[in-house]
């Protein structure tokens, strides 16, 4: 039989539990397509090609057994900044990294919801970079356009699934690090609630700028993963309420209120939105207006929002620098990121923690006015391959702040954000736009991303080149 490649992560789990196709069978065409893309794509760092295989025949044996789970059998991948027990977490560093003994609090859900992780997938050095590329792995390509990144940090589990090598998986999200590989590859990229899906072993990452979070070619399947991977350890000092994600996709959004907002953030740097991509964002919203929205511009009131944002990522990265067993092997900019939050990692940081209750207040106001605000993802294109590379660190800001200016005010927040596709410019290029909601949103950002996926179809279009099922050519 034949199992067509372009199925979900919904679909494979209802054809697993059907008996339509085995566990062995998902798990070694996952990794047959993982094996024939590396060359061209490099998506992972890590394949577990053998645990794998092993986990699918137990997963096997479940399901002949009359077991049910919602992922049993499934392959999925994880970042490389996730632990995977018997896996070495570098997090894109260089070195050989030992093995961790357990696995993270995210991955253990996953197993627990029956899922079979193939493999890590790559980012960049600690996650710092709209870009996936660096020398201990090489370059990460994006299979819309192959000179092109599929952006960063999660770039590896975005380029892993646009190209349908695996339905799903999971990446984290510290300033747009799911959203802006989502959007770049023409997929739904969930940035959840802090706290919804648990980052322990670190009660908080990147000082609670960072969370775990979802890629998928649809919004259910993206919600399924959301659902699979929620949860907390005792440890975990963000406990949201629980919500079922994918109850929301199949339930009507209601008439909204929606802001488009179309300015960035304000930056120490310069930012523009680039007009190809002003003007598909524009498009969605013309979308939602005929579905019977009520759609203006209105931009919410960040104020100095950025100030509170860097004392909080270079303190992070500081804690990964002064953990790594290779600081020698550090990218430059990695290091100068590290002394930069040594300096603030006091007074500064305290500051920019308390502020962010503050601010949440501030930004809540915007949302007794609209329910749900619609912004540019990222404000141009994916870049060539190399682009950002050799650049020093200001240059590296510049550049970065350039193309990525909207994405990381949430991160502050804490509060969620779904990417969703908004069609292609130049060069058959993807770009995306972002729902944005206030606290515990999610609920009502996938039940309005539904409606669009319902009107739009953008699951249906597939990179070039790559081909939609497994079975053999004629």
């Amino acid at each position: 039989m034949t199992f067509d490649r372009s199925a979900g992560l919904a679909e494979s789990a209802r054809a697993l539990a059907d008996g339509e196709v085995t566990s062995r069978t998902l798990v070694e065409r996952a990794l047959a397509r993982i094996e024939a893309t590396q060359g061209s794509l490099n998506a992972f760092r890590i394949v577990r090609a053998e645990a794998a295989l092993a986990e699918a025949d137990a997963a096997d044996k479940e399901l002949a057994g009359g077991n049910r789970r919602p992922l049993l059998g499934v392959p999925v991948a994880v970042k490389d900044d996730m632990d995977v027990a018997g896996e070495p977490t570098a997090f894109g560093c260089r070195g050989e990294f030992p093995p961790v003994a357990e696995d993270g609090e995210a991955v253990r859900r996953l197993r627990a919801a029956g899922a079979v992780i193939v493999g890590k997938t790559n980012t960049c050095e600690l996650g710092q970079w709209p870009f996936t590329e660096g020398p201990a792995f090489g370059e990460t390509r994006n299979p819309w356009n192959t000179a092109h990144t599929p952006g960063g940090s999660s770039g590896g589990s975005a380029a892993a699934v646009a190209a349908g090598l695996v339905p799903a998986a999971l990446g984290s999200d510290g300033a747009g690090s799911v959203r802006i590989p989502a959007s770049w590859t023409h997929l739904i990229g969930i940035k959840p609630q802090r706290g919804r899906i648990s980052t322990w072993p670190r009660g908080e990452s990147f000082q609670g700028i960072t969370v775990n979070g979802t890629l998928a070619r649809t919004v259910a399947d993206a919600a399924l993963l959301l659902d699979a991977a929620s949860g907390n350890h005792d440890g975990d000092p963000h406990r949201p309420p629980a919500v079922d994600a994918s109850a929301a996709v199949g339930r009507d959004p209601g008439r909204l209120r929606i802001a488009l907002s179309l300015k960035p953030p304000f930056t120490a740097l310069p930012a523009r939105l680039q007009p190809e991509v002003r003007a598909k964002v524009v498009q969605l919203a013309e979308k939602l207006a005929a579905l019977g929205h009520t759609v203006e511009e209105a931009d919410p009131p960040y104020g100095q929002i950025g100030l509170t944002f860097v004392p909080r990522a270079t303190v992070g990265i500081a804690e990964w620098v002064t953990e790594s067993p290779f600081p020698a092997l550090l990218d430059r900019r990695t290091l100068g990121a590290a002394r930069l939050g040594r300096l603030l990692g006091g007074a500064p940081l305290r500051a920019a923690r308390r502020a962010e209750a503050v601010l949440q207040r501030r930004i809540g106001t915007f949302f007794e006015s609209y329910d749900v605000m619609l912004a540019p993802t990222t404000a141009a294109p994916p870049p060539r391959i190399g682009a950002m590379l050799g650049l020093g660190g200001l240059a590296t800001d510049r550049a970065m702040i350039a193309a990525c200016p909207f994405a990381w005010p949430w991160n502050v927040l804490g509060w969620p954000g779904v990417n969703v596709p908004a069609g292609f410019v130049a060069d058959g290029l993807p770009v995306g736009a972002q729902l944005l909601g206030p606290s515990h949103s999610e609920p009502l950002l996938l039940s309005l991303a539904a409606q669009l996926e319902a009107e739009l179809r953008w699951h249906e279009a597939w990179p070039p080149g790559q081909v939609t099922s497994d079975a053999p050519a004629a």
